[in-house]
């Protein structure tokens, strides 16, 4: 059974009984993100996630990971576009230590000027690394196109000029304003004991500040963008984008379930047709990504130099014939137990669940039961998923992005 609750220091808890594993994963949500960032701070709550891991007022970095071992614990973090997550997995009798770990590293880290400058060292190898993988990097451009004006099209590694400028007084700054007990939800899934937990998670994180910053993602309006990069590198990368739906938009399923009929699978219209009828691409997918307040949908393809007018024209073809048929009941049907056999096989692990109860109450202030996203995704229609494919059939509406050895004029290519 899932349960909520805002406890007396201001935070949010959810927590999730699963009785019949052995395991309980405890995360830490805040919502901070790119979007809560100045041009100046980009990439500072990844920075921050880095940080976090690296030493505080009674453990070093060592002894963080000795410490997690010690339990036999597994921690690790993530930072995205809206929220930054930290979350230890360890057995039920661990609980309380595990936790106090995370609470430590939140309240506890000291921010060292050596290891910061080591830690910047680190990123800005992660920022080449990214940029030495095109399909990485062009899913980044793809975004800057789609959301360019808004906080979403923000980068969340940052750059190197500007993780530059980051210094201890300003992720202590950056920290007071977001890591506050109104801006925290502390998820918690898998085998514990309900009054410990609420005990535990109470005292350990009284010591936050109080408050509640309430933003949303800025906007701006729409228009396609192209943007081409020059590589030398084997393949040309293309990546086609337009604006999506929002995480509460009554047709996010319908999309979802669309995305996963054009280009989700090995049976998928984008693969069958440009990678096994013309063998143009081994990689070719589409994907479909929400936030609280909009959405971008893209079509990716990594194709030799030569073949790129004839891949996009391919996908063109299918954005056409997708316009004019529509999808069959079958398709639709397979997409289904698709999605639902995707969404159960993630919540078959105590992270799967704290990362669902967790994302979903800091975002949106509510959960769902797995019986409810069923629910959804058999309640979507044909006529539903018909008119939810106006949004994602319109060529002029794409933009896009290229990374080729060659320069890619888009104009050129549709």
């Amino acid at each position: 059974m899932i349960k909520t609750k805002t406890l007396n220091c201001g935070v949010r808890l959810v927590t999730e009984e699963i009785p019949y594993v052995k395991s309980v994963s405890v995360g830490v949500w805040v919502r901070a993100g790119a979007v809560r960032e100045s041009a100046r701070q980009a990439g500072i709550s990844h920075f921050i996630e880095h940080m976090l891991f690296k030493g505080t007022a009674k453990r070093t970095a060592k002894r963080i990971a000795e410490d997690v071992d010690r339990i036999g614990g597994q921690i690790n973090a993530f930072t995205g576009k809206e929220a930054t997550c930290y979350y230890l997995k360890t057995l039920r009798a661990n609980f309380a230590k595990g936790a106090e770990i995370l609470s430590d590293m939140l309240l506890g880290s000291v921010f060292d000027r050596t290891e910061m400058d080591k830690e910047r060292r680190v990123i800005c190898e992660e920022i080449k690394m990214i940029e030495d993988s095109p399909e990485d990097d062009i899913h980044d451009l793809i975004c800057e196109q789609v959301f360019r004006g808004g906080s979403l099209a923000k980068s969340v590694i940052g750059a190197p000029s500007t993780l530059a400028g980051i210094k201890p007084a300003t992720i202590r700054a950056y920290m007071k304003r977001l890591y506050t007990g109104g801006n925290i939800v502390l998820a918690v899934a898998g085998d514990f004991d309900a009054a410990e937990v609420e005990r535990e998670l109470e005292n350990l994180f009284s010591g936050l500040p109080a408050g509640r910053e309430e933003a949303s993602p800025d906007s701006a309006a729409y228009a396609p963008r192209h943007r081409a990069k020059v590589k030398d590198i084997e393949q040309s990368h293309i990546c086609m984008g337009v604006r999506g739906l929002a995480l509460e938009d009554e047709r996010y399923y319908s999309l979802m379930l669309l995305n996963n009929i054009m280009g989700g699978s090995m049976s998928a219209r984008l693969f069958q047709n440009i990678r096994e009828q013309k063998g143009l691409a081994y990689s070719v997918y589409s994907s479909a990504s929400s936030f609280t307040s909009d959405g971008v949908y893209s079509i990716y393809a990594a194709v030799g130099h030569e073949k790129v007018k004839e891949a996009v024209a391919a996908i063109l073809d299918e954005l056409s014939k997708l316009k004019k048929e529509g999808v069959t009941k079958d398709e639709l049907d397979t997409a289904k137990e698709q999605m639902k056999s995707h969404y159960i096989f993630g919540q078959e692990n105590v992270n799967g669940r704290m990362f669902s109860i967790g994302k979903n109450y800091l975002l949106l202030n509510k959960v769902f039961t797995p019986e409810e996203v069923i629910a959804k995704i058999d309640g979507v229609t044909w006529e539903h998923v018909h008119e939810t494919a106006e949004l994602i059939t319109d060529p002029a509406r794409y933009s896009a992005a290229a990374i080729s050895r060659r320069r890619q004029n888009w104009n050129r290519l549709v």
